[in-house]
């Protein structure tokens, strides 16, 4: 089955702001961006999956046909560090935090393996059904890093390496149970 990872369009919000669950507005943009994510996909048919951000909703609805909307597609959960500029939290909250983001969780929130968790288990279900048309799935940064490290066999820790670009499109192609390969 294929699977086109798809991270949402670029943000309005200002730079240096911890946002992972924020609602953050979209760019004034949005509309060349959705266009190009389009372009870049098969023709139809396919199926639309969305994380439950605006962000990521409003990307889905343009490319068309039924969204489904996912929680476990949501961005890391940043607890009380949400919607709060990085620079302003304490610094050594945030080096604690950085040492070990695949297992500590910042105050209130989660960790990156709580959310690579959630992500394959997303993703399990979807290969276990029978046969479908490609699969869209409208996401964010950190959950696109998730499973791509885990299907490249990479370490959870080493996925902040991959650059993920607003409107930035990833094809896998999955198999039952697991991620198969990057075409």
């Amino acid at each position: 089955m294929k699977l086109f990872l798809i991270r949402h369009t670029s943000t309005a919000c200002p730079a240096g702001l911890c946002y992972g669950r924020t609602e953050v507005p979209l760019a004034d943009t949005f509309r060349e961006e959705a266009a190009a994510v389009r372009a870049a996909l098969p023709p139809h048919p396919w199926r639309v999956f969305s994380s439950p951000a605006s962000r990521c909703r409003r990307l889905a609805e343009y490319l068309g046909g039924p969204v489904q909307i996912d929680p476990r597609l949501q961005e890391l959960d940043f607890g009380s560090w949400e919607n709060r500029p990085w620079a302003e939290l304490p610094r050594e909250d945030t080096e604690s935090w950085l040492g070990d983001f695949v297992h500590r969780r910042p105050p209130g929130g989660e960790s990156f393996g709580d959310l690579a968790g959630r992500a394959c288990g997303f993703l399990k279900e979807l290969s276990a059904c029978p046969a479908s048309p490609p699969i869209v799935v409208v996401t964010h940064a950190g959950v696109i890093r998730a499973l791509l490290a885990l299907a490249q066999g990479q370490a959870l820790a080493d996925a902040f390496a991959r650059p993920i670009a607003f409107g930035c499109v990833q094809a896998l192609n999955i198999g039952p149970d697991r991620l198969v390969s990057l075409p």
